[in-house]
């Protein structure tokens, strides 16, 4: 008798499958419970380089001049390591997200999110040269160098592919949670509201 319940159970759980009866509902709940769904870590290492050298500049008898002064250079390189992440913020996905035409299922994901979640200066490998006429950096200077560094980062991110990649673990991560609610994975697209420029 118990074998046969079991088999009764089974065989309901094909049909509603098969009609895709409650699948949508199930999903938006199993993709919810995602939250933030973090699909890819980038490790980025830049060296950040200022060169400031002393210039003359002026006029004798009416002509301009521009004299770099000798001796009077100022240069440094600073190492930049940071952690960049990408993420999918679940916490509003509905049904509106799921589009289903018979078998088929297409799932548009929220856009992906990139932050930085640490960065540091690799204090070691700092190089820097002054010469005898001129002051080192001030701590103000180091810092704004710094920050250029962060934000150089931060303005590469399109051409990394993180977001790329983002978006195809994102997929890996979705499929099976549709294929064990009875899709095929033949039938299932998993696709985002649109292709994102550098601009983005």
């Amino acid at each position: 008798k118990k074998a046969a319940a079991k088999q009764v159970g089974l065989n309901v759980a094909e049909r509603a499958k098969a009609q895709g009866i409650d699948t949508v509902p199930m999903l938006v709940m199993q993709v919810q419970k995602c939250s933030k769904l973090y699909t890819a870590e980038y490790r980025v290492h830049k060296i950040v380089t200022h060169d400031d050298a002393l210039r003359l500049k002026g006029s004798l008898l009416k002509k301009q001049f521009d004299i770099k002064v000798p001796m009077a250079d100022r240069k440094i390189a600073i190492p930049i390591d940071a952690k960049l992440k990408a993420y999918i913020d679940f916490s509003d996905f509905s049904e509106e997200n799921i589009e289903r035409d018979g078998r088929k299922i297409t799932i548009v994901l929220p856009d992906p999110q990139v932050t930085m979640t640490s960065s540091k200066v690799d204090q070691k490998n700092v190089k820097e040269y002054v010469s005898l006429m001129r002051a080192h950096f001030s701590d103000a200077e180091l810092s704004s160098f710094q920050q250029q560094g962060r934000e150089a980062i931060i303005a590469d991110i399109p051409k990394m592919g993180i977001i790329e990649t983002a978006q195809a673990n994102a997929a890996k991560v979705l499929v099976p949670m549709l294929t064990e609610l009875g899709y095929d994975e033949a039938d299932i697209t998993i696709t985002f509201r649109k292709h994102y420029e550098p601009n983005d």
